[in-house]
């Protein structure tokens, strides 16, 4: 199919109907200043043959070495049922299923994916996904400011643990709402947040948001910062990467009631590294707050036959009409990669997961131990951690480790010195089930060489 299906006699008699000259004459109320009347920096355009030969002299210089870096965005193995099954076209071209009646697939998916977040988390009640983990947190903390009806402020306390994408993200889209962010400081020793760490006297907050793991890969304190935030009358919106939850306590059962609001990035379920997307955002509560909750809810019942039918049960639509006061104004979810994660989970199942999820973790544990074998390469932080460790480098620069590291085809970990320049020159590593022992070696001998 051509781009422009038009032909000259076909735009000639769209002009004469609506009585223009010219399309030109459409945009006369543009300055002839402001115009472009020629595009220099667009090459001519070009056969099918020969686009697909310069797409794939530029798909040659992408660079596949092993990756380690981690920080928000991971690199498991995904099944290759996952994406045969998600792009066949009952799924590949489905979009919102408004009309259940042509729609039972697709709404018996998203209800088994909301059953399966419900259950790993640990909460009552999933949503049908948000845009990604960080505008996650951004819907989450709104939803608090609403669900906290004891609350009169909108303070939310946000530990500097948290990854630094998410707090950027989320700044943007709360502050001129007038929510007010606060920054609560993490220990630099143990890299987790101390109860010392928050006010001794909060006066009026509406939630504290907690990580777990946090951006560094550390072990927070979850049911003492839960249990802390309830007592000052606060929600708990939790922030976490589903799969450690295989090994993990759930964020339903933090402390004693919990956490109320529980947010993150799909990615790790079945998504695969692709440039910085697509990935989808997650988002579970408690029941009593399902109201505030954004995106859309599908419920399960029977029809008048009494065969089990899936329809929208709750969906965020009032956007078109509330405008700021609405319940969310992020008006699409991310369908098709929710339908990768449910059948991810579905094939992994639960002992794959906890698989993947503990492979994952002794990996980096070895390769962090082998790294720091140096002496020029230390451990920063000393509490737990999952699949990601924080190492710091006595003698070289973190930008100049990693540039030789790529040479050697390794991409070696996230430079921490951008956001957290407290830390000096460290590194943040991570290996995932797909690194093999001859992965860890070959880092740790790179590496070394480098170092010496």
């Amino acid at each position: 199919m051509p781009y422009i299906p038009h032909t000259d006699d076909d735009i000639k008699k769209m002009l004469d109907v609506i009585g223009a000259d010219s399309i030109e004459s459409l945009f006369d109320e543009i300055p002839a200043a402001l115009r472009q009347t020629s595009l220099n920096n667009v090459p001519t355009g070009l056969s099918e043959m020969q686009i697909s030969r310069l797409m794939s002299e530029r798909a040659s210089n992408d660079q596949q070495g092993l990756s380690f870096i981690g920080a928000g965005a991971y690199e498991h193995h995904i099944p290759a049922a996952v994406w045969e099954i998600t792009t066949r076209g009952e799924f590949y071209s489905a979009y919102t299923p408004y009309q259940a009646e042509a729609s039972q697939g697709t709404l018996q998916l998203l209800y088994e994916y909301q059953s399966m977040m419900a259950h790993l988390t640990a909460m009552e009640v999933s949503n049908a996904s948000l845009y990604d983990g960080a505008s996650g947190l951004a819907e989450a903390v709104l939803m608090a400011v609403r669900a906290n009806r004891k609350s009169k402020s909108k303070r939310i306390l946000v530990p500097d643990s948290v990854n630094p994408t998410y707090r950027q993200v989320a700044n943007t889209i709360v502050k001129n709402q007038g929510l007010s962010l606060e920054s609560i400081a993490y220990d630099s020793q143990a890299g987790n947040t101390r109860l010392a760490s928050l006010p001794d006297e909060p006066g009026d907050i509406a939630a504290l948001v907690i990580p777990q793991p946090n951006f560094f890969g550390v072990l927070e304190d979850v049911d003492t910062l839960t249990d802390w935030a309830h007592q000052h009358g606060a929600l708990v919106i939790a922030v976490v990467n589903p799969t450690s939850l295989a090994l993990l306590k759930p964020p339903g059962e933090w402390g004693e009631k919990g956490a109320d609001i529980v947010c993150g990035e799909g990615q790790p379920l079945g998504i695969p590294m692709s440039s910085g997307g697509p990935y989808f955002g997650f988002m579970c509560c408690k029941k009593q707050f399902v109201r505030q909750m954004p995106g859309r809810i599908i419920g399960r019942t029977v029809d008048l036959d009494g065969k089990t039918g899936f329809s929208l049960t709750l969906q965020a639509r009032e956007q078109h009409i509330r405008r700021s006061k609405a319940t969310s104004n992020i008006c699409t979810n991310q369908g098709l990669m929710i339908t990768a994660a449910t059948i991810y989970i579905s094939l992994l199942g639960p002992e794959g997961l906890q698989q993947v999820a503990s492979h994952s973790h002794n990996n980096t544990q070895t390769l962090a131990k082998q790294l720091s074998q140096h002496a020029s390469v230390e451990m920063v932080f000393s509490s737990p951690s999952f699949h990601e460790a924080v190492i710091r480098f006595t003698n070289q620069s973190v930008e100049t480790v990693l540039e030789q590291l790529q040479q050697h085809g390794i991409l070696g970990g996230y430079n921490l010195k951008q956001h957290f320049p407290e830390l000096g020159e460290a590194m943040m590593i991570c290996a995932t089930e797909t690194k093999t022992d001859s992965d860890l070696k070959q880092y740790a001998d790179a590496l070394a060489e480098i170092i010496d």
